[in-house]
């Protein structure tokens, strides 16, 4: 019991302090970085919970690919960030007041926590015992919450159709293959029979 909480506060402290250097740090690679630090305590923090499901979801789909694409885009595309900081203090008063909201809210959660333990009482039963975790948690996704996971998906896919199309540019100087247009090529339209006279050659 005692190196399980000296786990969690391990990886808890762990977890906030790279959260604050993602906001706080200067070169945005360090602060990916950060990040990534940050995720792999979460994963941690997850794996005592006993939810080790979502711990390796946390790591390979958000740190294997998430964060090591946003990583090699920041690396390789030339932004200047001194002109995207330039506009910091004319959206503070907005972000502040969203940091404002969010603190109310999270005040409110945990007075309700508090002020209202009946509420524990609703929460579902949790599955049996002898099932693991990742069969659990795919009952529970693919049976209560089905609709809802597919709404989720389908966001996720207009968000991505959405981002190809509005980022998507076409140049009108590049050549460009179209298939129907290879493949209703005939016989005549590809190739063409000369007959040649002897000692002269072609034009």
């Amino acid at each position: 019991m005692m190196l399980s909480a000296l786990f969690f506060y391990l990886f808890a402290i762990m977890c906030v302090g790279a959260g604050f250097m993602v906001i706080a740090a200067k070169n945005p690679v360090h602060a990916v970085l950060y990040l990534i630090l940050a995720f792999f305590n979460a994963a941690g923090l997850f794996v005592l919970l006993g939810a080790e499901f979502l711990a390796m979801i946390l790591v390979v789909v958000y740190v294997g690919a998430v964060l090591v694409l946003f990583l090699f885009v920041v690396m390789m595309l030339d932004v200047d960030f001194a002109e995207l900081r330039a506009g910091f203090l004319k959206y503070l008063p907005v972000g502040a007041v969203v940091g404002l909201l969010l603190l109310v809210e999270l005040i409110f959660v945990v007075g309700a926590w508090l002020t209202a333990p009946e509420l524990v009482s609703d929460v579902p039963t949790p599955p049996a015992a002898e099932v693991s975790n990742t069969q659990a948690l795919g009952e529970i996704l693919y049976t209560r919450y089905v609709y809802l996971f597919e709404g989720a998906g389908l966001i996720l896919l207009v968000a991505m159709i959405g981002a190809i199309v509005l980022t998507l540019h076409h140049k009108s100087d590049v050549r460009r293959q179209s298939i129907a247009a290879q493949v209703g090529r005939t016989r005549e339209m590809s190739v063409e029979v000369v007959e040649v006279e002897t000692g002269r050659g072609l034009k």
